[in-house]
């Protein structure tokens, strides 16, 4: 139970063809086919998107560790100005 067999299959392109008709289904496919691709380009986008705000993240601190080292080294040289 719960599996699908070729009768199965079949009983559903019967109940199609005949609630939608032949000269439908073509369009019918078609029109599922570009939801399909429409709905894998979105989440593709998400998944871009997603990288790029982790990457600005990242070097948003990378950055801010970078400045933090320059004032340490800038507060280290007025202390001791024989040290440069």
């Amino acid at each position: 139970m719960g599996e699908f067999s070729l009768t199965h299959l079949l009983l559903l392109g019967l109940i199609f063809l005949i609630f939608f008709g032949p000269s439908r289904l073509p369009q019918l496919g078609q029109s599922m086919g570009k939801a399909i691709r429409g709905f894998k380009q979105g989440l593709n986008e998400i998944d871009v998107d997603a990288k790029d705000i982790k990457d600005n993240v990242n070097n948003q601190q990378v950055s801010h560790q970078q400045q933090q080292s320059q004032q340490v080294n800038q507060t280290q040289s007025q202390k001791d100005p024989h040290n440069s």
